[in-house]
């Protein structure tokens, strides 16, 4: 494996929400690297599970305001990738 790939593509979103859209519409969310954009999105996701990419859809995840005792800070900000493959493949996660 390429670890370019592996850099684009930190890791499956696995919520109730993905999961019905999983079952329903055959569509996966990844949280991929903020720099990222949807071609190389669609490349890492082909080479590394082996299946064809009909699109990809992307959100930018803004930092959320947290305070720990007098000290207040921001949450990392990330990337959501929405992956919709080709009709009849699959990624078993």
């Amino acid at each position: 494996m390429d670890t370019k790939y592996l850099e684009i593509i930190k890791a499956p979103v696995i919520t109730e929400k993905s999961g019905a859209a999983v079952q329903n519409n055959g569509t996966y969310t990844f949280k991929v690297d903020v720099r990222a954009n949807k071609t190389e999105i669609k490349a890492a996701v082909e080479k590394l599970f082996k299946v064809k990419v009909k699109s990809v859809r992307t959100i930018n995840v803004k930092p959320k305001k947290k305070r720990v005792g007098r000290y207040t800070g921001l949450t990392n900000r990330t990337k959501k990738a929405i992956v919709t493959l080709v009709d009849g493949q699959s990624i078993d996660l």
